[in-house]
C-alpha cells in the first residue's frame, strides 16, 4: 500500500490517513486507486465496521494534484477512472464512515469529505468548491451531495463564486455534522467510530440508502421504500438481538452481519 495512504486499526473500526501533508493531501489518479484499495480492504475485515477518513498536516485535501494535469488532458477520462470510482465506493461503502477534516477541504477534497456519512470539522476548517477558479465544474459527487445538504441556491453560490466556507458556518448550515475544537477532532471522530461500530451496521447502511433515494422519490415511493427495507432490516441477527435485549432489559450487543 502506498505510503501517502496510511491505515490505523482501532478496535471495531479503522483510520484511513491522507499522508502528503507537503502537498496539503492533494490526490494523484495512483493514489485515488491505492484509496479505493484501502476502502476494499476495510470492507473485507469482518472486524472493522466504521472508518474514519482523514489527512495530516494543515488540510484534510486538497482535491486533484493538478501538477500532474496538463492543459490538454482527457478529464472526462480522468474522472471516469478515477474520482468516479471513489466517490461510489465511498457512497456504497459497507459501513459508516466519518470524515475529520483538519485544515482545508478543497475542491474534490471537499466533495470526499461531504461523501463520507458523518462529517467532523477542526474550527480552523474550511470547505472550498475551488472548481470555478479553474474553469472546471464540480466532481466527485459534489453537485449532488452539496444541494442536498445544504438546498440549490446555497450550493450554485458557493459553486460558482468559489467562496471557502469556514467549519462553524458549514455546520449552521447543515453542510456538516459538528464544528469542534481543532484538538479534539480525532478524539471526537474516534469515539464516533466506536459508538458506530457498535450499532446494528446493516441497519445504518439501510438508513443511508432511504435518505439518498428520498429527495427523487414520491411520498408513495418512499413510503414503499420504507416497507421494503424494515423487510430487510427484520430479517438481519442484530434485529433479534435488539429485540431479546430490548425484552431481557439488557444492552443489546449486535454483530452487523446481514441476514
Amino acid at each position: 500500500m502506498s505510503e501517502l495512504i496510511r491505515v490505523e486499526r482501532r478496535p471495531g473500526f479503522c483510520i484511513v490517513v491522507l499522508d502528503r501533508a507537503d502537498k496539503m493531501n492533494a490526490l494523484t489518479a495512483a493514489m485515488i486507486h491505492q484509496l479505493i484499495a484501502t476502502l476494499n480492504d476495510a470492507e473485507a475485515d469482518p472486524s472493522c465496521r466504521a472508518l474514519v477518513l482523514t489527512g495530516t498536516g494543515r488540510a484534510f485535501c486538497a482535491g486533484a494534484d493538478l501538477a500532474g494535469i496538463t492543459p490538454d488532458a482527457d478529464l472526462a477520462a480522468l474522472v471516469e477512472h478515477s474520482w468516479n470510482p471513489l466517490a461510489r465506493k465511498l457512497h456504497h461503502l459497507r459501513m459508516p464512515s466519518i470524515a475529520a477534516v483538519n485544515g482545508m477541504a478543497a475542491g474534490a477534497g471537499a466533495n470526499l469529505a461531504l461523501g463520507c456519512d458523518i462529517v467532523l470539522a477542526g474550527h480552523s476548517a474550511k470547505f472550498l468548491q475551488a472548481f470555478s477558479k479553474i474553469g472546471l465544474v464540480p466532481d466527485c459527487g459534489g453537485s449532488w451531495h452539496l444541494p442536498r445538504l445544504i438546498g440549490i441556491g446555497r450550493a450554485r453560490a458557493l459553486a460558482m463564486l468559489a467562496e471557502p466556507v469556514p467549519a462553524t458556518e458549514a455546520a449552521a448550515m447543515g453542510m456538516i455534522w459538528r464544528a469542534v475544537s481543532d484538538e479534539r477532532v480525532m478524539d471526537e471522530a474516534e469515539a464516533l467510530a466506536t459508538r458506530l461500530a457498535s450499532l446494528p451496521t446493516q441497519a445504518l447502511l439501510l438508513t443511508r440508502q432511504e435518505f439518498a433515494a428520498s429527495t427523487s422519490n414520491s411520498f408513495e415511493q418512499q413510503l414503499a421504500l420504507e416497507r421494503d427495507l424494515q423487510g430487510v432490516a427484520g430479517r438481519t441477527p442484530d434485529f433479534r438481538e435488539g429485540m431479546r435485549a430490548f425484552l431481557e432489559k439488557r444492552p443489546p450487543v449486535f454483530a452487523g452481519r446481514p441476514a
